[in-house]
C-alpha cells in the first residue's frame, strides 16, 4: 500500500477522523454545561476551555520530531484513548480542578490523532494528490463538527444539568472510541522510517524559515480563527438584531455545510486556478464577507453572506497543510505540520480573547471587522504558496534540487 495506492486507506481515516471530531465537538459545550452546573463561574468555564487548547502547546513540537522518525499510525489509538478518557472521565468528575485536568487529556489526546493523521497522509499520498486527499481528510473534521454540538445539545438541558451534561459526556467518550474500528492498515508498514533516514534533526527555527511555511500557518491560523470567533459571536449578534436562536443555529449549519461542499469540489478549483491563486481569491472573499457580517442586513442576506464565507473558509485547513508539507524539509514535514497546529491552537486562544476585548471597546460587530483584517493579510501572503507538488526540498533551502525526478514519495 505505497503513495497512491490503495484509497481504502484514507476512507478509513476520515472516517475515524469523524468519529473523534465528532466527540470532542460534542464534549467540549457539554463540559461548559457541567462546569456551570458544578458552580463555575465564567471565569472558570474561560479557565477550563483554555486548559484543552494550552496543554498540548507543549507537546506539539516532540509529537511531530517523534512522527517524523518513525511510524505515524500508533499516535491514533493513542490520541483515540486519550480522547475517550477525557470526555468520559470529564462526566465523572466531581471537581472544576478535576475537570480542567481532564479537558487537557482531551485537548492532547485530539491533538496526538491530528499529528498522526495529517503525517499519515502526508507520507501515504503522491505529490500530485495531497490538496484531494488533504481535502477529503477534512472533510471528517467538518461533519463531527457538524454532529457533534447536535448531539450535545439533544443530551444537555432539563432539571438536572449536571447529570444530562455528564451523559454527554460518557456518550462522546464511547463515540471516540468507535474512531478504533476503522483504524486497522491505516499505515504502510514499509514507509515508517524512511523519514529518519532523509537526513537529520532540522531546527525549528529552520523550518520557519522555509518559504511557504510561514504563510501556511498564517492561513490556517487565520481561517480557524475566523470559524471559531463567528460560531462564538454569530448568535451574540443575532440577539442584538433580534434573530432567533433557532435561525441562528441553520445559519451557522449553513456555513459547516457549505465547507463540507467545498472540499468535495477543490480538485476541480485547484485545476481551475492552482493553489496560490485559489488561496489568494478565497480569503480575499472570507476578508471581504467577515467584515461584511457587521453589516445590518436582512437574515436572508446574512444566510447567503455565511455560505459563500463557509465555502471560502473550506479552502484554507486542507491547502494550508499541503503548503507546509510541501514547503518544509522532507526530513521534518511532520514537526511542520505540528508546528502548524502550535499556530492554530494559539489562535484559538488569542483570537477569542481579543475578539472579546474588541467587542467590549467597540461593539460586537467589531471582531467581524478584525477577523476581515486578518484574512485580508493572509490573501497577500498566500502567493507564497508553492505552486506545483512537483516542487523539491531543494527550494526550501534555496538550492537547486539534483534530480527531481529521483525523489522519494515515500517520505511524504
Amino acid at each position: 500500500m505505497g503513495p497512491g495506492g490503495n484509497r481504502g486507506w484514507l476512507l478509513r481515516l476520515v472516517i475515524a477522523f469523524g468519529c473523534a471530531q465528532g466527540a470532542v465537538s460534542m464534549a467540549r459545550p457539554a463540559v461548559s454545561y457541567r462546569a456551570l452546573a458544578l458552580g463555575a463561574d465564567e471565569r472558570a468555564v474561560g479557565v477550563i476551555a483554555g486548559v484543552y487548547a494550552l496543554l498540548p502547546l507543549f507537546a506539539a513540537v516532540p509529537l511531530g520530531r517523534r512522527t517524523d522518525h518513525g511510524r505515524c499510525a500508533p499516535l491514533l489509538p493513542a490520541g483515540v484513548v486519550l480522547i475517550a478518557a477525557g470526555c468520559a472521565l470529564s462526566g465523572l468528575a466531581g471537581s472544576l480542578w478535576a475537570m480542567a485536568l481532564w479537558s487537557g487529556v482531551m485537548g492532547l489526546g485530539h491533538l496526538c490523532f491530528v499529528i498522526g493523521a495529517q503525517s499519515l497522509v502526508a507520507r501515504q499520498s503522491a505529490p500530485h494528490e495531497q490538496d484531494r486527499n488533504f481535502g477529503h481528510f477534512t472533510i471528517g473534521a467538518s461533519l463531527g463538527q457538524l454532529i457533534g454540538p447536535v448531539a450535545a445539545g439533544a443530551l444537555v438541558g432539563g432539571p438536572d444539568m449536571a447529570r444530562s451534561s455528564a451523559l454527554a459526556l460518557v456518550v462522546a467518550g464511547a463515540g471516540a472510541a468507535v474512531a478504533f474500528t476503522s483504524l486497522w492498515r491505516v499505515e504502510d508498514r514499509t514507509a515508517g522510517g524512511s523519514a529518519a533516514r532523509g537526513g537529520g534533526r532540522v531546527p525549528v527555527g529552520g523550518i520557519l524559515r522555509a518559504r511557504g511555511v510561514p504563510a501556511g500557518m498564517l492561513i490556517s491560523l487565520s481561517v480557524l480563527s475566523a470559524t471559531d470567533v463567528l460560531t462564538a459571536y454569530l448568535p451574540v449578534v443575532g440577539e442584538q438584531r433580534g434573530i432567533a436562536p433557532s435561525v441562528i443555529g441553520v445559519l451557522l449549519s449553513l456555513r459547516a455545510g457549505a465547507t463540507i461542499a467545498c472540499r468535495l469540489v477543490l480538485t476541480p478549483l485547484l485545476r481551475l486556478l492552482g493553489r496560490p491563486a485559489l488561496l489568494t481569491v478565497t480569503c480575499l472573499l472570507a476578508a471581504l464577507l467577515c467584515a461584511g457580517v457587521a453589516l445590518p442586513v436582512p437574515v436572508w442576506a446574512l444566510g447567503v453572506m455565511l455560505t459563500v464565507l463557509g465555502f471560502c473558509l473550506g479552502v484554507g485547513q486542507p491547502l494550508s497543510m499541503t503548503t507546509v508539507v510541501q514547503a518544509a524539509p522532507a526530513e521534518a514535514r511532520s514537526t511542520a505540520l505540528a508546528l502548524r497546529l502550535t499556530g492554530n491552537r494559539l489562535g484559538q486562544v488569542a483570537a477569542p480573547a481579543a475578539a472579546g476585548l474588541v467587542a467590549g471597546v467597540a461593539g460586537v460587530a467589531a471582531p467581524f471587522v478584525m477577523l476581515g483584517a486578518l484574512l485580508l493579510v493572509s490573501s497577500a501572503v498566500a502567493p507564497r504558496s508553492p505552486g506545483r507538488p512537483e516542487g523539491s526540498p531543494g527550494r526550501v533551502t534555496g538550492k537547486r534540487p539534483k534530480r527531481p525526478g529521483l525523489r522519494r514519495t515515500s517520505d511524504l
